[in-house]
């Protein structure tokens, strides 16, 4: 596809500065920038980039002052990587959708349909399943018995969605994900675990996306539930009677235990471990492979296992380092000690 610097400022409602009529026919990195190509600045690591690309347009922030003359034309926005999101999502809809039933499909009688579907090969759809409209389903998923996806959401290749859970409209789900297994529920007797039948599903809100092979488990009874606009790594395990609330954004390896409560616009980063039973706050930033084992209230930043406090943690960890050298010394008190004795 090929656009002018001033259709793709239209759709960002950016100001260009340079040749407003220059071609557009490819997204680039600043630093291989290519004739007709189009990057952008969000980092100021890559600044000295600007100068030397071959891009024909870099977006920027409204802010960027240059320091030496550019080559390249400016299109200016209040954030470069938000724009630039922006831009590859009306590119991506601007793509040919797939549409379709595949005869290598396994479709139940009892399954409703909706239009403009697309389900691939080798696709199977439970009973009284629920697909609505434009949804796509790539080859190889398994959509159980009574399971509702709502319109506009996509099923990558191989992911498993177990009887009786919902997924919203307009949800991405990635390869090899597994919605709605049975929650680790044993019970103990005489060092026996015996099963604890999981009877509940999993509800999965609107505009959620999902990461290749992560595992959400259905609840004991009730629901687990992925509220709308939360997004989640890839390897991620979300055990039974989990909540995760709106805008919660989890990185890799992140896994929270049964019947966790997470609040909203919270971010954990990668292999994050959190116990079960907690309730963790709104606007609760977890820095990578923190263990949480204590309730975190609302707008804390932890760190560590235990999770502590962000700044507590960073004392510690320069405290720590300093062990080696504080244990010399003890030691060498210890050996004067000895010869004054």
């Amino acid at each position: 596809m090929t656009f002018t610097v001033s259709q793709i400022a239209e759709i960002l409602s950016a100001s260009i500065e340079g040749d407003p009529n220059a071609k557009i026919y490819t997204i680039c990195k600043i630093e291989e920038g290519v004739d007709g190509g189009l990057s952008f600045l969000a980092n100021p690591k890559y600044t000295e980039y600007i100068y030397e690309t071959k891009a024909t347009a870099v977006i920027v922030n409204r802010d960027f002052v240059p320091d030496k003359p550019l080559r390249t034309i400016l299109i200016r926005t209040e954030s470069s990587y938000l724009a630039l999101a922006k831009l590859l999502e009306v590119y991506q809809q601007m793509k040919p959708k797939k549409s379709g039933i595949m005869p290598q499909a396994c479709m139940a009688k009892t399954a409703i349909i909706g239009k403009n579907v697309y389900i691939g090969e080798f696709v199977s759809v439970g009973e009284y399943a629920v697909i609505e409209d434009h949804v796509q389903l790539y080859p190889h998923v398994y959509v159980g018995d009574s399971v509702k996806i709502g319109e506009n959401s996509v099923l990558h290749s191989g992911v498993k969605v177990y009887s009786e859970c919902e997924i919203g409209h307009d949800t991405i789900i990635h390869a090899g994900a597994v919605i709605g297994a049975d929650g680790f529920g044993f019970a103990q007797q005489e060092g026996d675990h015996f099963k604890v039948p999981q009877i509940g599903n999993v509800i999965i809100g609107n505009y959620v996306e999902i990461g290749a092979n992560t595992c959400i488990d259905r609840a004991t009874l009730g629901s687990t539930k992925i509220h709308d606009y939360v997004k989640l790594d890839n390897l991620i395990q979300i055990a039974h009677n989990c909540e995760i609330g709106e805008n919660t954004a989890f990185a890799s390896q992140v896994g929270i235990s049964g019947s966790t409560k997470v609040g909203k616009k919270s971010i954990f980063a990668g292999q994050v471990g959190v116990a079960g039973h907690l309730k963790i706050g709104d606007n609760v930033i977890i820095g990578a492979q923190s263990g949480v084992t204590n309730n975190i209230p609302d707008n804390k930043v932890v760190l560590g296992s235990p999770a502590i406090s962000a700044l507590e943690e960073k004392k510690l960890i320069i405290y720590r380092k300093k062990l080696p050298e504080l244990f010399n010394q003890i030691n060498e008190l210890k050996m004067q000690m000895k010869k004054s004795e």
